[in-house]
Formats: structure tokens, C-alpha cells, sequence
């Protein structure tokens, strides 16, 4: 099964470097894309500069894939990114949520070729710690993580997802067109978060203390 995703960057890449990248990323090193050419367009630019939406076929036979949205509670996904983008771990509870996760929710992402799962942009990244800190509920968190429509990222972390992988061009992405609308979808999911009534304690939610109280495991029925 082939696949076309697109990879949004200042520059055109046509032959992705193995390995490259920052290692504090939302799942570590990797070759970070989305199956959205507008997404693409979005992450590429900056104040600075215009950008590119790279193109690429990607061969996904034979390449195993773990797909953190599916099967698994949005908190392994939150794990993921505790153990590699830096967390403002600011109180006694966030700490213990944190190597409780850490603990229970983790998953080998060594062995798989390719991860896909939300991409933890400045708002959602937000969220994820205002669930840490007991601020907002399991079930607000699961919500949030689709305000403004941020989608699935697509990440190569092994050798044989970038041997799988076919440059097959790019699209100019202008800065006075497209950084406009990557502000508003963020400025859209912050207004929409703000407006959910996040500051109400909701009897009967499961919120970070109560995961740690109560022991819950990835099993949970409640998580699903």
C-alpha cells in the first residue's frame, strides 16, 4: 500500500536525512509529515520565511506501524511525548502523574518503522499539561485534542521507513498566505479550549489524581 504524505519545511528536501531533526520532537527523531498538503503549508512557514510543502510516496508494505490513536488510551500518546518533548513539571502531582505514565502507559516505540498519533503544536501542548497539573479531566483532554482540527501526524523513525520513501516534488508555500492561517487554527482551538468551561470540576471525570489514586491501568474501560 502506497501512501502520498507531505513534509512542511523553510527549505525543499528531497532526500530525507535518517536521524535528523531535533530529538526533542513529539516522538523523538524522526521524519515528521502529515497526509494534509495545507497542514504541510502551515508548519513550513514562520515569521521569517515563506516554505516549502515537500511531497512524498511512501511504500507502507512491509513497515510496522504504531498507531497511537487507535487501540490505545489517548494517555499513551501523552507518555510518548513526556518522554521526549520538556514538560513544565511544576507541581508534586504533575511529577507523580508523569512517572506514573511513565511506568504504565509506555510503549517500545524502538521497534516500530513509522508512528502516527496528534501532533502536540503550542495549544495542544497546553492541554496536555493542564491535565498533568489536574486542572482539566481525562475526558476534556480526549476533547480538546480535536479543537482546531490539527489531524494526524505521519513520523519515519527507522531506516527502512526512509528507504521507503519517494520524493516526488514540492509547492511553494508563501508566509503572507499560509502563517495567517496557521495563527487562526491556533487562535481558533485556544478560544474553543477557553469557552469549554475547563475551570469546573466535572463530578464523575477521571482527572490526574484520581488515575493515580485509584491505579488505573491502560484496560480500563474507562479510558476507551
Amino acid at each position: 500500500m502506497k501512501k502520498t504524505i507531505y513534509h512542511g519545511s523553510d527549505h525543499i528536501i528531497e532526500v530525507p536525512i535518517f536521524h535528523g531533526g531535533k530529538p526533542h520532537n513529539d516522538y523523538g527523531y524522526g521524519f515528521y509529515c502529515t497526509e494534509s498538503r495545507t497542514m504541510a503549508k502551515e508548519w513550513a512557514v514562520s515569521e521569517e520565511h515563506d516554505g516549502y510543502a515537500n511531497g512524498y510516496e511512501l511504500d507502507l508494505d512491509g513497515l510496522k506501524i504504531l498507531h497511537l490513536n487507535q487501540g490505545y488510551p489517548i494517555l499513551t500518546w501523552l507518555t510518548v511525548l513526556i518522554q521526549n518533548r520538556t514538560f513544565n513539571i511544576d507541581s508534586p502531582l504533575a511529577a507523580e502523574v508523569s512517572r506514573y505514565l511513565q511506568k504504565n502507559f509506555s510503549v517500545d516505540t524502538t521497534v516500530y518503522d513509522v508512528i502516527t498519533g496528534y501532533r502536540a503544536d503550542d495549544s495542544y501542548f497546553s492541554f496536555a499539561q493542564d491535565f498533568l497539573s489536574g486542572t482539566i479531566s481525562y475526558e476534556q483532554l480526549q476533547k480538546a485534542m480535536y479543537l482546531g482540527e490539527l489531524g494526524e501526524q505521519i513520523v519515519l523513525v527507522s531506516r527502512n521507513a526512509f528507504s521507503a520513501i519517494r520524493y516526488i516534488g514540492c509547492e511553494k508555500a508563501l508566509q503572507s498566505e499560509w502563517l495567517l492561517k496557521k495563527v487562526e487554527r491556533d487562535r481558533r482551538a485556544r478560544n474553543e479550549y477557553l469557552h469549554s468551561d475547563r475551570m469546573s470540576y466535572r463530578r464523575g471525570e477521571l482527572y490526574a489524581v484520581t488515575i493515580l489514586d485509584e491505579e488505573i491501568k491502560p484496560d480500563d474501560p474507562r479510558l476507551l
